[in-house]
C-alpha cells in the first residue's frame, strides 16, 4: 500500500492508495501555521489513513518547495514556514520508515500524466492555480525534476509582455516583483480586483458576479485570461508540450481552458497552436495521488 500526502497552503489531505490505484481510505485537515504544528499534522494524518485501511504503507509527501539534495533542506516553499527545514528528516524520524518528498505540481503532472488529461501524450505541462502557482514537466513518463530541482517552476519567472499598468508589478515573497504567481494565484486574482476596485472579495464571489454580468468582476476574469495566455505561451515557446492540463483551485473558474486557449496564438511564436489546454481529471485529488505513486513499488509492510 501507498500513503500519499498532498501538504497544501490551506488544506493538507492524505490517501491510502491499493496496488490497484484505488483510494482505500482517505482524510484532510487545515493547514496549521508553523514548522512543528505542521510536522505533527502530517504525523498524524498518515497514522489516521493507516488506521482505516488496517495497513503501514509507503508515504510520499507533495510539498509547496523543493528540497536542496546537498543539504536536505526546503527551499522555494511559498508555505514559508518550510523553508530551511529537514521535513523529510523529521518525518522519517516520527514515522520509522523513508519518506519521499516531491514539489506538490510535479505531482501533480505525475497523476495527471499517468490516467488523468494527459494520459497517453509525450510531454506534459502540469500547472497549479491556487495559493501559488507552480508547475511540472512529465516527458516519457518520467518527471523531470532539473538539476537545480526547479523544473516547472514558470510562477516565479516575471509576467510576460507586461503592460505599462502592470509593471513593476506586486511584490512577491521570493524578493522580486512581478511574478507570475504574483498575478494567477487566488490571491493574486483577488488583489488584482481589489486594486482596480477598492473593493475586497473572494474569488468565489468575483466568478458569481461576473456571471451575474457585473462589469469589473467581468474586467478582472478577462484580464486573468490574458495574462494566463501570455503565461502559458512563455512555456510553450520552450517546452512545447503536446497538452498543458490546468489544476488548483483557480482551475475551477468557469471555461478557463477554452477562455484562454484562442488568446494563446497572439502570444506563441507559430503560425499555428496545437498545444491542448485541459482541466485536470481527477480534481483536488491529483496531487495527493502523485504524491502516493512516488514509490513506484511498494515496500514490505514491517511486521
Amino acid at each position: 500500500m501507498r500513503v500519499g500526502v498532498d501538504l497544501g497552503g490551506t488544506k493538507i489531505e492524505a490517501i491510502a492508495l491499493a496496488d490497484s490505484g484505488e483510494i482505500v481510505a482517505r482524510e484532510r485537515v487545515a493547514t496549521p501555521s508553523g514548522y512543528d504544528a505542521g510536522v505533527d499534522a502530517i504525523v498524524e494524518i498518515v497514522k489516521a489513513v493507516e488506521r482505516t485501511s488496517g495497513e503501514r504503507g509507503t508515504v510520499g509527501v507533495g510539498i509547496p518547495g523543493a528540497v536542496t539534495p546537498s543539504t536536505g533542506l526546503v527551499k522555494n516553499a511559498n508555505s514559508v514556514w518550510l523553508i530551511g527545514k529537514p521535513l523529510s528528516r523529521d518525518l522519517e524520524a516520527r514515522l520509522g520508515r523513508p519518506v519521499r518528498l516531491e514539489n506538490d505540481a510535479n505531482c501533480f503532472a505525475i497523476s495527471e500524466a499517468s490516467d488523468g488529461a494527459g494520459a497517453g501524450a509525450d510531454v506534459v505541462f502540469g500547472v497549479i492555480l491556487g495559493t501559488g502557482v507552480g508547475g511540472g514537466i512529465v516527458v516519457g513518463g518520467r518527471c523531470l525534476d532539473g538539476v537545480n530541482f526547479i523544473a516547472g517552476e514558470w510562477g516565479h519567472n516575471p509576467m510576460p509582455w507586461m503592460t505599462p499598468d502592470e509593471f513593476p508589478g506586486p511584490k512577491c515573497y521570493c524578493g522580486k516583483r512581478g511574478c507570475i504567481e504574483m498575478f494567477l494565484s487566488g490571491p493574486g486574482f483577488e488583489r488584482d480586483y481589489a486594486l482596480a476596485t477598492g473593493e475586497a472579495a473572494t474569488s468565489r464571489v468575483l466568478i458569481s458576479r461576473a456571471q451575474s454580468g457585473d462589469g469589473a468582476a467581468v474586467a478582472a476574469l478577462e484580464r486573468y485570461h490574458d495574462r494566463l495566455a501570455r503565461a502559458l505561451a512563455s512555456v510553450i515557446n520552450v517546452l512545447d508540450p503536446d497538452i498543458i492540463v490546468l489544476g488548483g483551485g483557480m482551475s475551477n473558474l468557469p471555461s478557463l481552458a477554452d477562455s484562454v486557449l484562442p488568446l494563446l496564438p497572439n502570444y506563441v511564436f507559430s503560425d499555428s497552436v496545437l498545444t491542448r489546454i485541459a482541466r485536470n481529471k481527477h480534481g483536488d485529488s491529483s496531487g495527493v495521488r502523485g504524491a502516493a505513486w512516488l514509490w513506484p513499488t511498494p515496500v514490505p509492510s514491517a511486521s
